[in-house]
């Protein structure tokens, strides 16, 4: 492109260029939508590792006796092995033992609650006992976009 054609291009307004906003527009959504992709695939991963790591502690548990004490070591050794990424505190692996024994179907995690935030799993795991009226809590979430405050009692 001549030099010209450039200067005059900067010089003149977006709105002023046939079909700008309309294309910009469209970028802008395309970008967010793969953005929030990207963020629930990484969620659903992250979940999906979470049940995996509390179903193998949960065998080692019953198969080896193991105690609570192990868990302990556990996190410090997670929290050692990858100290740039959070979720390996004792309270996590916890929570993650308690995930995957509340949830013992992997099919679940994948279809339903990975489908929610770490932090809604832990507060609706804490606040709900009931297998069906979590799940009944997983789904409400999805479908309304309930935040973590939302009362959980029906």
């Amino acid at each position: 492109m001549p030099q010209d054609r450039k200067s005059d291009l900067s010089k003149t307004s977006a709105s002023d260029i046939l079909g700008y906003d309309d294309l910009l527009l469209e970028l802008k959504t395309k970008i967010s939508n793969a953005q929030l992709r990207a963020a629930l695939a990484v969620n659903k991963e992250l979940t999906l590792l979470y049940w995996q790591i509390g179903r193998d502690i949960l065998q080692r548990q019953q198969q080896q006796g193991w105690g609570a004490k192990v868990i302990n070591r556990l996190a410090a050794d997670l929290q050692k092995a990858f100290p740039e990424m959070k979720g390996f505190s004792r309270t996590n692996l916890m929570y993650m033992r308690a995930f995957a024994e509340a949830y013992p179907e992997e099919q679940i995690v994948q279809q339903l609650v990975g489908q929610i935030p770490w932090g809604h799993n832990v507060r609706i795991l804490d606040a709900v006992k009931d297998l069906t009226e979590r799940l009944w809590y997983v789904q409400q979430t999805i479908q309304h976009g309930w935040s973590r405050s939302v009362d959980l009692e029906r």
